[in-house]
């Protein structure tokens, strides 16, 4: 790093991984150097599959402290994550590993919930596309579990790790909106919608935007360095989002990792019959925009297949050969719901194209690149119909994340949805927490395209046009599930 400007910190933790991020920022651009990353791995005990907290916090510390000592000077910090999942506490004590958002325990609860709250007016609340994973669910299997009565708080993660660092108990805006339970009217928690819920008022911290100082960092977390702690936008794909280069009209940001969500930013939310029909979500961005998405599948089946075979580090082996396999492979439904929950991939595809009256894959190579096909056709659907929902003839689409390493995706993206792809940044997430925070401490001033500006500056993302990939694969004649 050698702009010369202000250091600040990110603690930036995905479903599989974690990082500490230090960069630089000044009026002109933003640089990063990761000097930590660690393993994000889930446990399951009696069944219930759980984050392991506890290891996720020593490793953020350890990697915080490598980065005070190698860079002097981090003005502040601040932690992203994914989204919904929380902990409970009581008296500020931690009273249990979060669950994990894909584990089954809310499958049941759907209904029950939507037996006080409709899911068209819970949609026509919160904004948010019904789904077992959501924070509102969650809750509600708590609550008939007993679990809520010994709690006296919920701090979703990313506030959790800043609660640990800071001491203080807030719930930040765009994080807050992946739950159900915010007013998208009120940018507030909706006391109504808790009360209809039976969900106890006090249990939820009061949300404040992104950009909050919170105090000084804790002399418990071992930095004698005076590091503030301050809210980023703390929902990884809000912060993504403020880091997405995209054009004042006619982008589609896909932040693709784990999942991919697809959509465009705008100022108000869209909460009709349409949007909720289409399977679209609303959740905030930073400045109180709103981030009008589809949440889909992204390189979870990838990961999940590598995972079986032992074969993470054959992915850039595979890739490449995948991209010259030539002739037909199968395009299955990501969306399916037996792809969401860990397990085996292979034969979970196998079983889909057989229900199907496909050939499965033969081969790995085969699996690859048909794990590829299907979801670039998903991605590249998805964001075609987004432009149409809301209006706009997409010019270009934006992927961002760990799926921007990845050409095949990007290039077969870029032929599907005939419109080019520009591919970068990796690190979106971090970066845009570094900015936000750039702009809480006065280094930066101005809007979320004022950010923007900065990172298209420092950063050029490749392009990707159609046609120019010479791989072709058969177009899915039906529609995609949601």
């Amino acid at each position: 790093m050698t702009t010369g400007g202000d250091r600040f910190a990110a603690i930036d933790l995905g479903a599989t991984s974690g990082r500490v991020i230090v960069g630089e920022v000044d009026g002109d651009s933003v640089t990063a150097a990761e000097c930590s990353r660690f393993n994000n791995r889930p446990v399951r005990v009696a069944g219930l599959m759980q984050w392991d907290v506890l290891s996720l916090w020593a490793d953020a510390v350890d990697g915080l402290q490598r980065a005070a000592r190698e860079y002097p000077g981090i003005r502040s910090v601040a932690v992203d994550t994914w989204g919904v999942d929380y902990g409970l506490t009581r008296a500020g004590r931690l009273l249990g590993n979060p669950a994990h958002y894909r584990d089954t325990r809310t499958e049941d609860v759907m209904d029950r919930v939507h037996a006080h709250v409709p899911a068209g007016e819970l949609f026509a609340c919160a904004g948010v596309q019904p789904a077992a994973i959501n924070t509102v669910y969650q809750l509600a299997a708590e609550q008939s579990g007993g679990l809520l009565e010994a709690a006296d708080g919920a701090l979703l993660m990313p506030d959790l790790f800043s609660y640990w660092l800071s001491g203080e108990r807030v719930a930040e805006r765009t994080m807050a909106s992946t739950t159900g339970l915010l007013g998208t009217e009120s940018g507030d928690w909706d006391r109504d919608l808790l009360a209809r819920l039976s969900l106890p008022d006090g249990l939820l911290a009061d949300v404040v935007p992104a950009g909050t100082h919170l105090g000084r960092i804790l002399g418990s977390v071992g930095i004698d360095d005076p590091i503030d702690v301050v809210t980023t936008a703390a929902h990884d794909t809000a912060a993504a989002a403020v880091a997405t280069p995209l054009p004042p009209r006619g982008g589609v940001f896909v932040s693709c990792g784990t999942w991919g969500l697809i959509g465009v930013e705008r100022a108000a939310p869209m909460l009709g019959s349409d949007a909720f029909a289409a399977g679209l979500t609303n959740e905030r961005g930073v400045d109180d925009r709103f981030l009008v998405m589809r949440n889909g599948m992204g390189l979870w089946i990838l990961s999940e297949a590598l995972r079986g075979w032992g074969a993470e580090d054959e992915l850039t082996t595979l890739l490449d050969r995948a991209a010259a396999r030539d002739g037909d492979v199968p395009v299955f439904d990501v969306a399916d719901p037996r792809f969401q929950i860990p397990g085996d991939m292979p034969r979970r595809i196998a079983d889909w194209c057989g229900e199907h009256g496909v050939t499965p894959p033969r081969d790995r190579v085969d699996l690859v690149r048909s794990i590829i096909e299907s979801l670039a056709h998903s991605l590249a659907l998805s964001a075609l119909e987004i432009g149409a929902l809301t209006g706009e003839v997409v010019t270009q689409i934006n992927i961002v994340g760990g799926g921007s390493r990845n050409a095949l995706l990007c290039a077969r993206v870029a032929d599907l949805a005939g419109v080019p792809v520009l591919a970068g940044p990796v690190e979106a997430t971090a970066l845009g927490s570094l900015l936000v925070q750039a702009r809480a401490a006065g280094t930066v001033s101005g809007t979320v395209d004022d950010l923007r500006a900065i990172v298209n500056r420092t950063i050029s993302p490749r392009q990707y046009l159609p046609g120019a990939s010479h791989h072709p694969a058969p177009r899915r004649k039906e529609r995609s599930a949601r």
